[in-house]
């Protein structure tokens, strides 16, 4: 069998934070960025998602505090 090397035994030693910082600017051009246009398609489905979502979620409380009051009476 292979000895495996513990990934902690590498991130026991400090970094600097010039380094660090480095690495983040690194990291970051690695990333792909949406387009304008993505961008505003995917905030187009989210907020259609939370509307549903909330019509759903309203329109279950309606029903469930018609039948409480329906049950228990006012």
């Amino acid at each position: 069998m292979s000895e495996s090397r513990s990934v902690s035994s590498s991130s026991d030693k400090r970094t600097s934070p010039v380094t660090f910082y480095r690495q983040v600017v690194a990291e970051l051009r690695k990333v792909v960025w949406p387009t304008q246009q993505q961008l505003i398609t995917y905030f187009l489905v989210v907020l259609v998602f939370v509307l549903v979502v909330m019509t759903i979620v309203s329109l279950l409380d309606l029903a469930f505090g018609k039948a409480v009051f329906a049950v228990f009476g006012e």
